[in-house]
């Protein structure tokens, strides 16, 4: 059987500074999301099966909220992280130095959601009703403007609610709005295994919004490609791995993060919904992480013309990705 180029690419380097006194282990600060998650099964598997150790990899994982890692990202304080791709557009428009390297869901992860037995089954069907959201920002906001403008719709054809707490999902259940915005991996699935089934709204194949992926800043790609290379291949690696049996992913999130541990059935629930967003039909013919120049072009002339955009008129995508870290 051939075996996969990011396979054979980790080989290579485990030869060229591996852990056997060659060199010492490269250390790596890897920004994760908030909290810890087996939505970073890919992360944590690749950690406890030892292919970043393989590769001559120290990795170091550290959790931050999505605007704070676009930060760290940039000023070269954390390696190498996890970022919406509609939060690099605006970032890297206002001059913080990064790039968007690989992608980690293929598909948009933000929907908005409806009762099931609400009839309220696609975007033009919202209009004059309740909205919940935690706020007019990131990337539940785009995606909301993206899948009303789809219905010739706006914010203003209906009427938002917004909860800072994140506690919309709560709210939708309880009967206090009439839909909500929330990620696919998460809040329907959680809800239906409360026996409360919704309909889910997604914009896949309305505007081609990046979804989160891994970021790099420019200072740390000059200086520190090789490694960084290692890490993507031993990443993807292990998101192949866990795609063909998402039990493993499971086990080596509980592994890493044992609090988790306690709804192994819930646990393995989120992974197969997050798994399913890794894949899209540009990856599965280009490879897994593979970025699509073509849909980040798109959404950029999307974004740009939002009414509350400040995205500059000469940014373009080359801007924005590099293909660098991909075998």
């Amino acid at each position: 059987m051939t075996r996969p180029l990011y396979v054979i690419l980790a080989t290579l380097l485990v030869v060229a500074c591996g852990p056997n006194g060659l060199s010492p282990a490269t250390k790596l600060t890897v920004g994760l999301g908030y909290l810890p998650s087996v939505q970073f099964a890919q992360f944590y598997r690749a950690q406890q099966q030892g292919y970043y150790a393989e590769a001559g990899l120290d990795v170091t994982f550290q959790n931050e909220a999505d605007p704070n890692l676009v930060t760290l990202v940039g000023q070269g304080a954390v390696d190498i992280g996890i970022a919406d791709g509609t939060s690099v557009i605006p970032a890297v428009g206002q001059g913080i130095p990064i790039r968007y390297a690989a992608t980690i869901y293929a598909r948009f992860p933000n929907v908005v959601m409806t009762p099931a037995a609400s009839g309220l089954t696609d975007a033009g069907s919202l209009a004059r009703h309740t909205l919940g959201i935690p706020g007019r920002y990131g990337s539940s906001w785009v995606m909301l403007q993206a899948l009303l403008a789809s219905a010739g719709l706006t914010p203003d054809d209906i009427d938002i609610r917004e909860y800072p707490d994140y506690g919309q999902a709560t709210a939708l259940q309880q009967g206090q709005v009439d839909s909500a915005t929330g990620f696919r991996n998460n809040e329907p699935v959680q809800l239906d295994r409360q026996g409360f089934a919704t309909n889910v709204l997604t914009i896949d194949e309305i505007t081609p919004l990046p979804g989160p992926g891994l970021i790099v800043g420019t200072s740390t790609l000059s200086a520190r490609k090789d490694a960084l290379q290692a890490f993507v291949a031993a990443t993807l690696r292990a998101m192949d791995e866990i795609t063909a049996n998402p039990q493993l992913g499971v086990d080596d999130t509980i592994t890493a993060v044992p609090d988790l541990g306690s709804d192994r059935a819930g646990q393995l629930a989120v992974l197969q919904a997050t798994i399913e967003m890794w894949s899209s039909p540009y990856t599965q013919a280009n490879g897994t992480g593979s970025i699509d120049p073509d849909a980040w072009s798109r959404s950029l002339e999307f974004m740009r013309g939002l009414a509350d955009s400040n995205i500059p008129a000469d940014l373009t995508v080359g801007d924005l990705i590099t293909q660098e870290l991909l075998p």
